[in-house]
């Protein structure tokens, strides 16, 4: 079975460089990219607390992961990249991330980074059906 690439992500926002949103390797795996909180209604990206953030970046993740036809109950693996890696910053992306994927728990690294303008990235593996 050939990659797929998902180009086009509905209400989701585009990609803002020379990659895909996502690409569907052998129909068996979901290869993410990292979502920023770039929110596609203002067609920005949003600063805000880590909180907010990690919320439309995670609302993203969901909507590339929804449009290859699957939920984050599948998403085995993450990546979290943070601009500043400190406890509150870890507390307020963990206590968001623990509300989307609620009792499910992929496998997860989080790692200080060095952003372009925002403070959280969010990258993910997905198992298809």
């Amino acid at each position: 079975m050939p990659i797929e690439l998902l180009s086009e992500i509905p209400g989701g926002p585009p990609a803002i460089g020379p990659y895909s949103p996502a690409i569907v390797a052998q129909g068996r795996m979901l290869f993410v990219s990292g979502q920023i909180p770039l929110d596609p209604a203002i067609g920005g990206i949003v600063r805000g607390t880590v909180a907010e953030q990690t919320e439309i970046v995670l609302t993203n993740l969901e909507r590339v992961v929804r449009t290859a036809g699957t939920t984050l109950a599948q998403v085995v693996q993450c990546r979290v990249y943070l601009a500043e890696l400190t406890k509150e910053n870890f507390a307020e992306m963990n206590g968001v991330y623990a509300r989307f994927f609620g009792g499910h728990k992929p496998v997860r690294t989080t790692l200080g980074a060095q952003l372009l303008g925002f403070d959280v990235e969010i990258e993910a593996v997905v198992a298809l059906d």
